[in-house]
């Protein structure tokens, strides 16, 4: 063989090279122009041993500076039991795709059947998916799911509120599927819902996103809402944290059709930025419109129980390019780590951290208040475990002396606002540190 990693022999390189009409690979690219080729060496360092290989990369991540996180802004720094990667680096899991023969994939499908369970009791929704790529991507998916069961409607109202880069990742979906995306503007901190009944008037409007907690960390107020959307036979959505709204009240309790988040807040590591996971969750009536995996428990032939997809005829490998959604693999390996999280945590761990992080988050806001540097952006306002303080303080040199003193600081949202986060790996040391780098700067 040419190549140990490549399993074809040189007769089979030669048959295949036969029947395509040509004599060698190197004829397969024969028309790519010769000033396109790189030619000279890669820079690829030479070999190196198991020690060497392992002290190097020891060494290279030695260089990284490890900071307590108080930001947040969609992503938290929340505590991830050491278990969950042993558990999900399992060959089993670590390499299952799409569960596509429910004969063997049983273990696959029983665990996105709990995953969904789960998202279904944190959001009070009927049915839940498994799942999307991120938030963003999923309230994309929700938008598509609005105006598909509006029929003739083509509008969707994104609250101000959302986090930035859901708007704009929902923005950039809609352009290019011919969807209209108006934004509802925001009021002291809050979605400005006197401009609601003008919005809906037009008779174009499917529904309607909005966030709890929103981009501000606010718990906002949606009394009401659902059933003015209602009556305009418009659908209404909840972007959710499913950390948080184990202890808010749930979508299902705002009256809700669809709600839908990001997953990370469920212990997932930081990460850079990922793999994180999404999540869509709806009343029975928007089922056949949610895109994504539905696992259903049934069963077999001998009476047992057993675990299938289902309603698959939305999906591309069936129907093509008259499927529900393009977003159709599901995220399965970031469902086993929320569904193991959950688990492990349990209803009491859930109201645990949310409890932890609330206090610490009031603990600091109340203290930098009385400071006097810092006041209430969004006064009377509540919030769970993120908030934002106004200073007349450079807010990008506090950061930089917050990170050389080994802190993480807050998102400077500009106009002297600084959003901040706490979860239950912050300790009261950490957060009585941070306060004194925060008021003893000038």
């Amino acid at each position: 063989m040419s190549n140990k990693f490549i399993p074809h022999t040189q007769a089979d390189i030669e048959k295949m090279l036969a029947k395509v009409g040509v004599s060698s690979i190197d004829d397969l690219y024969a028309e790519i122009p010769s000033e396109v080729i790189f030619k000279a060496d890669y820079n690829i360092p030479s070999a190196m041993s198991e020690i060497e290989i392992r002290k190097y990369f020891s060494e290279l991540g030695n260089k990284n500076t490890s900071l307590a996180i108080f930001a947040g802004g969609g992503a938290y720094d929340h505590y991830s039991p050491s278990v969950i990667p042993h558990l999900l680096s399992r060959s089993e899991f670590y390499t299952a795709y799409t569960p596509y023969q429910p004969e063997i994939s049983q273990g696959t499908l029983q665990y996105i059947f709990e995953y969904q369970s789960i998202i279904s009791e944190l959001t009070g929704m009927e049915c839940a998916n498994a799942s999307m790529y991120d938030g963003s991507t999923a309230a994309a998916e929700v938008a598509f799911m609005m105006v598909a069961s509006a029929r003739k409607k083509n509008r969707v109202l994104l609250s101000a509120t959302l986090l930035p880069r859901v708007i704009e990742v929902v923005k950039t979906y809609a352009k290019f599927h011919g969807v209209d995306i108006t934004i509802v503007p925001e009021k002291d901190g809050v979605t400005d819902l006197s401009t609601l009944a003008d919005l809906l008037a037009a008779g174009d409007v499917a529904g309607m996103i909005l966030p709890t907690p929103n981009k501000y960390g606010i718990v906002e107020d949606f009394t009401g809402v659902a059933d003015t959307l209602h009556a305009s036979k418009a659908l209404m959505a909840i972007y959710a944290d499913p950390s948080a709204i184990a202890v808010l009240r749930t979508p299902k309790e705002w009256g809700a059709d669809i709600a839908c988040g990001d997953g990370q807040t469920l212990g997932m590591p930081l990460s850079f930025g990922g793999p994180y996971l999404g999540f869509i969750a709806c009343s029975q009536a928007q089922l056949r419109k949610m895109p994504g995996r539905v696992v259903g428990a049934t069963t077999d032939a001998d009476g047992k129980r057993a675990f299938v997809l289902t309603l698959q005829a939305r999906e591309q490998h069936i129907r093509r390019e008259k499927a529900t959604s393009n977003i159709c693999s599901n995220q399965s390996l970031m469902c086993l780590f929320a569904t193991i999280y959950v688990a492990l945590m349990g209803k009491q761990g859930l109201q645990e951290v949310n409890k932890m992080s609330a206090d610490g988050a009031h603990y600091l806001f109340d203290a930098l208040v009385k400071s006097g540097k810092y006041a209430p952006a969004f006064p009377d306002k509540p919030f769970l475990k993120e908030f934002v303080v106004k200073t007349d303080l450079d807010i990008e040199a506090l950061n930089k002396h917050l990170e050389k003193n080994g802190f993480m600081g807050g998102i400077n949202l500009g106009e002297g606002r600084l959003c901040l986060a706490v979860t239950e790996k912050r300790t009261k040391a950490e957060i009585d540190r941070l306060i004194t780098l925060m008021t003893e700067s000038k």
